[in-house]
Parts: C-alpha cells; sequence; structure tokens
C-alpha cells in the first residue's frame, strides 16, 4: 500500500474547466460539492482506502522562528497569495495507478449549475512511499 495526499486547490492550480468560484455558487451547488466529497470519502473508508480530509480556509498565516528568546514571526493572513489550498484528503492505496484513478473520479465533484468541476487535484506521494508511474 502507497500512501498520497490529494490537495484541492482555491488558487494556484490550472483553472478547472467549469471556473466559477465557489463564492459565487448557490447554497444548493455548495451542498451538493460537500455531500459529493462526503460520500467520496464514505466509499473510500468502507474499502479501507480513506486515511483522513479536510477542508480549509481560505485565511491563513505564514509562521517562522526569528530567533532564540524571541516570539516567532509570522505574516499573513494570505487569502490573496498564489497559491491556496481548499482542502486534502490523504488516501492508502494499491499504487499510483489507482491514486490518480481516485483523483479523477474526486475532480468530478460538482460545481456550478451542478456540472463536475473538472479542477485539477495534485497528487503527491508520502516520502518513503514508493510513487511507482506506469505508463
Amino acid at each position: 500500500m502507497a500512501k498520497y495526499l490529494l490537495l484541492k486547490h482555491y488558487r494556484g492550480a490550472p483553472a478547472p474547466l467549469n471556473d466559477v468560484p465557489m463564492d459565487q455558487w448557490t447554497p444548493e451547488e455548495v451542498s451538493a460539492h460537500m455531500q459529493f466529497m462526503q460520500d467520496f470519502a464514505d466509499r473510500l473508508q468502507a474499502g479501507g482506502e480513506y486515511i483522513d480530509g479536510q477542508a480549509l480556509s481560505p485565511e491563513g498565516t505564514f509562521v517562522r522562528y526569528d530567533g532564540e528568546g524571541r516570539p516567532p514571526a509570522t505574516d499573513g493572513p494570505f487569502a490573496e497569495t498564489k497559491d491556496l489550498i481548499a482542502g486534502w484528503m490523504v488516501i492508502d492505496v494499491d499504487g499510483y495507478d489507482r491514486a490518480v484513478e481516485l483523483a479523477g473520479e474526486l475532480s468530478a465533484a460538482p460545481a456550478a449549475g451542478g456540472k463536475p468541476l473538472h479542477e485539477w487535484i495534485e497528487l503527491r506521494p508520502f516520502m518513503g512511499s514508493p510513487a511507482t508511474v506506469t505508463e
């Protein structure tokens, strides 16, 4: 088994085909999207492939060490940054091909107008996990 991180982006990834920002969706469209995500996670969990996942708010702060005896330096919030992660999911699957298959399914979450979002999902293997690419 190999663990992968699936990253959904607000910004920073190539634009999805259904490129209507979520803050312009109707409440019903947002609910349908969130239900799709929950159903997807439930199905993976039932099959033993789901580890964890969360949606993230657009606000965030960068924090770094600023020297001995000094408080951490902070900069933010950065809702206007180029890269902005909307959420993540950790899966544990048989290999790269299955991870790609699931990322493709996740990309079809409904969006504006009830149509698939066709968003790009960033797929990242955990360090130490085999990232075998088959072609």
